[in-house]
């Protein structure tokens, strides 16, 4: 019975299999619309269109959608956005229900609007404009790699040569604009910049003057590396004209999108002038990885061409759009997905027409076939085919070509995974990431002009203009910097640094100094930055000091000098007087050092006080005693000795401690006593920041903006002074009379005005750390040149010789400059007194732990004899701690005085033996000797 059961569920389950099949392979149609709308006579169309016909091929003669045909309807849009939307029309009004293509990223734009009313998926294998893949154009696919990426790749390229900025060519349409746009954010995320964008009309005359003006203004720019993000008419073209203006000559590099790799891969060799006319240039090709299946493709491709025509990898994306609708298709069906259409309502008012815009239909599957495209997951011959979440394809790499003779050379490939590498993505993927510098690496380049050589990238502009340098027109401290009267020079310290280093630049440098400043006043320098900064001047030369808020806005050279704030202020000369022995020290330095002594004393006593006799007796005597031990260690004339380990481990180190006092503060003292002490009421910055006293700066620096900002020192105690002399009236006058108490400048100036003023010094430490340096635009390259050239001045003593020609000192400046504080803090020793204070303490915890072993040994000995209360036994045993601590040990110090006296005894009984022997001896002498060993025992018993 139970078989029968068995054997009826079996045959139902098979007839439920069955039907379901049968009703499966029922709903799938015997054939399916695809239109392709694409340039047929174009570099990509060409290839692409044989591409999709093996394609085409091969998926119906495998079988994939399991007895459906696919149909192909393919349409020329003939290099126009009008036919390309025409054409596009055509294919919808055939129930299609996909579209592969466009080949134009501008048709894109156009169809991808019908695409999404209609609900057809697009799947484009060369429109690569970055903003197709937005969310306004949800039915768009791009099975191809979007500019997105190939603009990092350009970008780190410029990144990885050290050029700064990049003039931009493209083709003025969507294209173009977008793919632009796409290389600006990525230039700018590396801190680079485009220059200039120059477009260039879709359509053009056969005639070259309107490429030719544009080139021109390009030679005019300072940038020689060119970007161009055109189409292949177009590129040959400015290549020609470039090459005709002398641009593909040694310094300019010239970077091609890869519309030139696919004319390299597809019509190779080129004309051998064509060829002549981009020698050098560097150009990308989407990367398609090596496999067994590409080459037995690329095998048949030739059979089919006969060599006529290349394979570029735009055709190998045109090969992999068809299977990846074929395999969307048949996951489509498996899913229930029928072929229908439904009329558009929004066409509905239109009406009919000559347009027929009513055959048009919505295909009521398209989300579901849209969903199955992006699910797509093969490996084709372009490598794993799937999408991300933004709709591009998996692992974007771009092959580098170095255009070379009458071929090409790959010099390294370029991954979103890894950057720059000589190694193909492939094996970079089996890693762990790795963007580090060291990492990015590229073969050599042959670059324009043939040259291995890197160019610099960028020159000063040909438009026959100068450098404008603004220069301060000082009125004080004009050795840095001067205007040479009735003419327009300048001299000083800082423009000999400059022009100095000018002549060590590889190039010339065309500028001209320009005056800032009135003559009456100095001008301020922060504005001076600023002017910089918005294009007024090229570049500043000067005293100028390089600061946070100026390098915001600016780049600066490496400083040729060093700088800082520092405080001056007068001083008078201190007499030494009946108290100076005090001054080596602070006050907490005295007290803590007299505290210690104490501590040692009584630390000491507690170790000795059960071993050592000398450390005994009444109260008072044993006060005495630790006083007069622990101050005279002082001199190292302690006569009590030491007996315990722990005691002479504690004197020990105390005794280095005072080692170390002594000789620090009799440095101290004789130099106050032999040297003259220079003092002033003001100690540095800290004592004006906590005082009320007014203060002066240089009019025009940037201390001003330092004290209020910074130190929040209130702006109405500031006093602007101009001149040396002026410094030095203020000074002298001091606050009772109009004056300042001190003057915070910047240290050179400082040197300069001590070197002839010398009733006035330098007081505290230099609170800022800065220097000097020259101001350029930001991101400028000239500045980082220049750098290079101040840091070889320095090298070759060319920087030094120049400062010695300008600010040589007088014999005042030779005199200690700086007023120091001569006392010595409890900082500098703490460290000396923590580890003696920490061998007192484990001394003493040691010493306690034995009393205690003691007590308690004790205790336990005594503990069967002891009665009474609980008070009085914890009575008694706090006075048999107490007594422990006070007995006297049975090792004393006298007893090792009375061994002594033992081995005394018995020498001297050994030495009377000996002399009874001596038949020779007198009386006298024997009575003599006696007496000698009397004296000796009686001494040492005492």
């Amino acid at each position: 019975m139970n078989v029968i059961w068995l054997l009826l569920l079996s045959f139902l389950c098979f007839g439920v299999l069955s039907n379901g099949a049968r009703k499966n392979l029922s709903s799938r149609p015997a054939v399916v619309n695809v239109g392709a709308v694409f340039t047929f006579d174009s570099t990509i169309g060409r290839v692409a269109k044989i591409a999709i016909g093996e394609a085409v091929k091969d998926v119906n003669s495998a079988g994939v959608l399991a007895g459906t045909e696919l149909v192909v309807t393919m349409r020329d849009s003939n290099c126009s956005g009008f036919m390309g939307m025409i054409g596009a029309l055509q294919v919808l009004e055939t129930d299609t229900i996909a579209i592969i293509g466009p080949q134009s990223s501008v048709v894109a734009h156009m169809i991808s609007h019908v695409a999404n009313e209609l609900q057809v998926p697009m799947l484009s294998f060369a429109a690569t404009d970055p903003t197709l893949s937005s969310l306004q154009f949800p039915y768009f696919v791009r099975t191809t790699q979007s500019d997105l990426y190939q603009m990092k790749a350009i970008a780190e390229l410029v990144d990885y040569y050290g050029w700064r900025s990049v003039i931009a060519i493209f083709i003025d349409d969507d294209f173009g604009r977008n793919g632009v746009s796409a290389l600006d954010d990525a230039l700018a995320e590396k801190r680079l910049k485009i220059s200039l964008k120059v477009g260039i009309p879709p359509v053009i005359s056969d005639s070259q003057s309107e490429i030719m003006d544009i080139l021109v203004k390009v030679t005019e720019m300072e940038s020689r590396i060119i970007v161009l993000h055109a189409n292949p008419s177009i590129g040959f073209r400015i290549f020609s004209v470039a090459h005709y203006l002398g641009m593909m000559q040694n310094g300019y590099v010239w970077i091609a999108s890869d519309w030139l790799s696919s004319v390299l891969d597809t019509a190779s060799p080129l004309a051998s002038k064509t060829m002549d006319s981009m020698q050098g240039v560097l150009t990308l090709r989407q990367h398609t990885p090596d496999s067994d299946r590409k080459r037995a493709f690329v095998s048949r491709w030739k059979k089919l061409t006969g060599g006529s025509l290349g394979l570029s990898s735009f055709g190998l994306y045109a090969y992999d759009t068809v299977w990846v609708i074929a395999h969307a298709l048949d996951a489509f069906f498996n899913q229930g997905g029928t072929i229908s259409f439904s009329n558009d309502s929004n066409l509905s008012p239109i009406g009919k027409g000559s347009l027929h815009l009513e055959e048009m239909k919505i295909f009521n599957g398209g989300r579901l076939l849209l969903d199955n495209v992006l699910k797509s997951n093969f490996v084709g011959l372009t490598g794993p085919v799937k999408f991300d979440s933004d709709k591009s394809l998996y692992a974007p790499a771009f092959d580098i070509i170095n255009v070379i003779g009458t071929g090409y050379r790959k010099i390294g490939y370029w991954s979103n995974y890894s950057g720059l590498s000589t190694e193909t993505p492939e094996t970079l993927y089996r890693r762990p990431p790795n963007r580090s510098s060291a990492n990015q690496q590229l073969y050599g380049v042959v670059w324009p002009g043939e040259t291995l050589t890197k160019p610099r990238g960028w020159v000063f502009p040909n438009n026959g203009k100068q450098l404008k340098i603004a220069v301060p027109n000082r009125v004080s401290y004009r050795e840095f910097v001067s205007k040479v009267r009735g003419a327009d020079m300048f001299k000083g310290f800082c423009i000999d640094v400059f022009t100095t280093a000018v002549t060590l630049l590889p190039y010339a440098v065309p500028y001209q100094f320009v005056s800032v400043g009135d003559g009456r006043e100095n001008p301020s320098y922060s504005d001076l930055v600023i002017s910089v900064s918005t294009g007024e001047y090229d570049a500043a030369v000067g005293d100028i000091a390089i600061v946070t808020n100026r390098t915001r806005i600016v780049d600066f050279t490496q400083p040729y000098t060093s700088s800082g704030l520092v405080v001056v202020a007068p001083f008078r000369k201190m007499n030494t007087g009946a108290w100076a022995f005090m001054r080596p020290f602070s006050p907490l330095m005295w007290g803590v050092t007299a505290c210690f002594f104490i501590v040692i004393g009584i630390v000491v006593w507690i170790l000795e006080h059960r071993i050592n006799d000398e450390f005994r007796g009444p109260p008072k005597h044993q006060i005495i005693t630790i006083l007069w031990f622990s101050f005279s260690t002082m001199f190292f004339a302690h006569r009590e000795s030491t007996v315990s380990a722990l005691g002479r481990l504690v004197l020990i180190i105390w005794l280095f401690v005072v080692l170390i006092i002594n000789s620090s503060y009799t440095a101290s003292l004789t130099s106050i006593l032999t040297v003259q002490q220079l003092s002033s009421p003001i100690k540095g910055i800290e004592t004006l920041i906590n005082g009320n006293d007014p203060i002066g700066y240089q009019v025009g620096s940037f201390a001003k903006h330092y004290l209020t900002e910074e130190l929040n020192i209130s702006e109405s105690r500031l006093v602007a002074l101009g001149t040396p002399e002026a410094y030095a009236k203020a000074l002298q006058n001091g606050p009772e009379r109009g004056g300042v108490a001190a003057v915070v400048d910047e240290r050179p100036y400082v040197e300069l005005f001590l070197s002839t003023q010398c009733t006035f010094r330098i007081v505290g430490q230099e609170f800022t750390k800065s220097g000097w340096g020259f101001a350029f635009p930001r991101d400028s390259p000239l500045a980082v040149d220049m750098s290079t050239a101040i840091l070889a001045l320095s090298e070759n003593g060319d920087l030094q010789r120049i400062h010695d020609k300008w600010l040589s000192t007088s014999a005042c400046s030779l005199e200690s400059t700086e007023i120091e504080s001569d006392r010595l803090h409890l900082k500098s020793f703490w460290g000396l007194f923590l580890i003696c204070g920490l061998a007192c303490f484990v001394a003493l915890v040691i010493y306690f732990i034995q009393i205690l072993r003691k007590y308690h040994h004790n205790a336990a000995a005594m503990g069967a004899d002891s009665t009474g209360d609980g008070s009085t036994s914890r009575s008694r045993r706090i006075q048999t701690l107490l007594s422990l601590m006070d007995d006297k040990s049975g090792h004393t110090k006298t007893g090792h005085k009375k061994r002594r006296v033992g081995r005394s005894l018995s020498e001297n009984d050994k030495e009377d033996e000996e002399d009874d022997e001596l038949e020779s001896s007198s009386s006298p002498k024997k009575k003599k000797k006696q007496v000698r060993h009397s004296t000796e025992i009686t001494r040492t018993s005492e």
